[in-house]
């Protein structure tokens, strides 16, 4: 059998990364690292035929040189501001396919409000939105907001080095509940004059619809219901368990129209409350880089790095195998953050209406050991050395806090 031909994998260093050198792993392809630090979890997976320290500068200065000596016939990546930089690049560096979006549709979906906009032509619920401008009558807007609400920045990367130049913390989410804390948020955010969308807050759980797009059209489909969150208010996916293919079609139908709206390509996941008791969702996000809880996706064989790539590269063209949909998966060092601050710490919990069950979260916590439905965001019996790397990284930090 002919071998195939190399990716190379921009981000190294999460749960992302490694799934995704495990999931083309699987399947025969070789993927070549671009990693930040030798201690990197996604170098240790023995998927990882090899790996480069990342080099200084733009990747435009140093990708084509890795190209022509990998012999890469694509290239992915994992964060959004590899993806910006790699989306100002041409599709093509001789016969290496880049598979990130064009910038277009990348700065579209990077802007929340833009894709609430689309969403709502395109027939999606969306939640009520105010941006923020200079010059309004912030206390009077205010007095009229129905609470609470939730303040949320449109587009994080164009917004974080301006917070950072004037010292200002970013927040990734915050829940106001009076007019007077969202008129105290807004102050804190007057000496820049940008402000982050104040948006309805939207009950119910976490829904994500993941499609592959290519031509207008969706070549594979998953979907998966959060379970957990770190923090527990809402963020990085903790505990999720995959839906019935058959559930949420109407809506399933709805993503892939906004998608085509947006004139996406690639792998995306179109994230909403859901609330199960009026059978209503909400558009949080479009999310157009690989997804935290990607591992579940790969356990359950929706292969989306795979499908790019064999799509992309090797020309297929038939349809990708349907996945399954019977099993959850457990990222468990945030998972563990999670119950800590529920058993010991509630009253750091943000969201308002957070539903606090310390028994039930502890009995879950032990029993999903024995569960086997469950599958792991890290580690992996038949791929232990980045659990174990990732297990010492753990224990020395823990030592270096107690010595300061």
């Amino acid at each position: 059998m002919k071998a195939l031909p190399h990716v190379l994998l921009l981000g190294m260093e999460n749960a992302i990364a490694l799934t995704v050198v495990r999931e083309l792993g699987g399947h025969g392809v070789p993927v070549h690292g671009i990693a930040r630090s030798a201690a990197s979890i996604g170098t240790a997976s023995r998927h990882c035929a090899d790996w480069t320290l990342r080099p200084a500068g733009p990747i435009a200065d140093w990708l084509p040189g890795l190209i022509a000596r990998t012999g890469a016939r694509a290239v992915l990546a994992i964060s959004e501001s590899d993806l910006i930089e790699l989306a100002g690049l041409p599709s093509m560096i001789g016969d290496c396919h880049l598979l990130v979006p064009r910038p277009e549709p990348l700065g579209r979906v990077l802007d929340k409000l833009q894709t609430l906009h689309a969403a709502a032509a395109a027939g999606l619920r969306v939640p009520q939105t105010w941006q923020p401008r200079a010059g309004e009558d912030f206390a009077a807007r205010a007095a009229q907001m129905r609470y609470p609400l939730v303040a949320k920045w449109a587009n994080p990367p164009d917004i974080m080095a301006v917070l950072e130049q004037a010292g200002l913390e970013w927040i990734k989410t915050e829940y106001v509940r009076t007019p007077d804390q969202l008129v105290a948020l807004l102050d804190r955010y007057a000496p820049v004059g940008r402000w982050p969308l104040i948006q309805q807050y939207c009950r119910g759980v976490g829904l994500g619809q993941m499609l592959y797009m290519q031509d207008g059209q969706a070549t594979l489909r998953f979907q998966h219901r959060r379970l957990h969150e770190w923090p527990p208010e809402g963020g990085v996916s903790t505990l999720c368990r995959a839906e019935p293919t058959d559930a949420h079609g109407a809506q399933m139908a709805l993503s892939e129209k906004l998608l085509r709206a947006l004139d996406w390509e690639g792998q995306a996941m179109v994230e909403y409350r859901y609330e199960p008791d009026n059978d209503r969702y909400w558009l949080m996000e479009v999310n157009g880089r690989f997804w935290g809880s990607l591992p579940l996706a790969r356990h359950c064989g929706a292969d989306f790095a795979w499908e790019a790539y064999r799509r992309k590269v090797l020309g297929h063209i038939d349809v990708a195998p349907a996945p399954r949909d019977d099993l959850r998966a457990r990222y468990m060092v945030p998972e563990t953050k999670r119950l800590a601050r529920i058993l010991l710490a509630p009253g750091r919990i943000g969201d308002p209406f957070f539903r606090r069950r310390p028994l039930v979260d502890l009995a879950s916590y032990l029993l999903a050991f024995v569960d086997p439905r469950a599958r792991y965001y890290v580690f992996s019996a038949s791929d232990m050395r980045p659990w174990l790397r990732d297990m010492v990284q753990m224990v020395r930090k823990a030592v270096r806090r107690e010595r300061h």
